[in-house]
């Protein structure tokens, strides 16, 4: 029974510590860009369209950064993030926080994707 407890002890201990390393393995643009874009869409939902530009902007130049650094499925979806965050860019200068916030949502789904998780 101790030896139960111990090995168990064990794996959520080297479980606990593999969740960094999990972490680091995504791309420093995708990451700073899935930031931005879940901070844009907070904005929007509440309709802050100004703020939600500023951080759909920010988010655009690291999914722009990270598409040139990924490859195949992952540069896909980061591609397909570049148009929804270029969308929502266009929606939110015209005031539009409703349909940028869509824009947005769509974006952070595939910044999500290109993650490879």
């Amino acid at each position: 029974m101790k030896c139960i407890k111990s090995l168990l002890v064990i794996a959520i201990i080297t479980l606990l510590i593999s969740f960094p390393l999990v972490a680091a393995d995504i791309n420093p643009h995708t990451a700073e860009a899935i930031k931005h874009a879940e901070s844009a869409q907070t904005h929007g939902k509440a309709g802050h369209t100004k703020v939600l530009l500023e951080h759909a902007e920010e988010s655009l130049k690291h999914a722009e950064a990270a598409e040139n650094e990924l490859s195949g499925a992952n540069k896909q979806h980061a591609s397909e993030s570049v148009k929804h965050l270029n969308e929502a860019i266009e929606h939110a200068k015209q005031n539009h926080a409703d349909e940028a916030t869509k824009h947005v949502s769509e974006a952070l789904i595939h910044l999500q994707q290109s993650t490879g998780s």
